[in-house]
């Protein structure tokens, strides 16, 4: 099953990490300053589902990405690097299918 990981950062921030039914991560956010506003962030990402906040970007060296964007267009997270279109948009396509009903795992204790 699909999980978002909230960890704690170097600098004592948390940030998620969306993992993928197959334990890949797909997604890993921005630092916040507390707790409460990553599950705010996590719980934006699940609803945030739509092909529009979806941003596909390429890299300086040909791979390929996309920034998960709230409705907003604040930038949710960030996916890992795929070497081609095709695997970005499958990772997309796991996130449209997974987030939404994805548990959420607290590492921080």
């Amino acid at each position: 099953m699909a999980k978002y990981k909230i960890k704690r950062a170097v600098n004592f921030q948390y940030y998620w990490v969306f993992e993928a039914s197959n334990g890949e991560t797909i997604l890993t956010s921005e630092t916040y300053t507390t707790k409460d506003s990553c599950r705010n962030g996590i719980y934006s990402s699940k609803v945030s589902v739509n092909d529009s906040n979806f941003d596909r970007r390429n890299s300086i060296n040909n791979q390929y990405y996309f920034n998960q964007r709230a409705n907003n267009y604040q930038v949710l997270g960030t996916s890992e690097t795929y070497t081609t279109t095709y695997s970005r948009e499958h990772a997309i396509d796991i996130v449209k299918s997974e987030a939404p009903a994805a548990s959420i795992e607290d590492l921080t204790f």
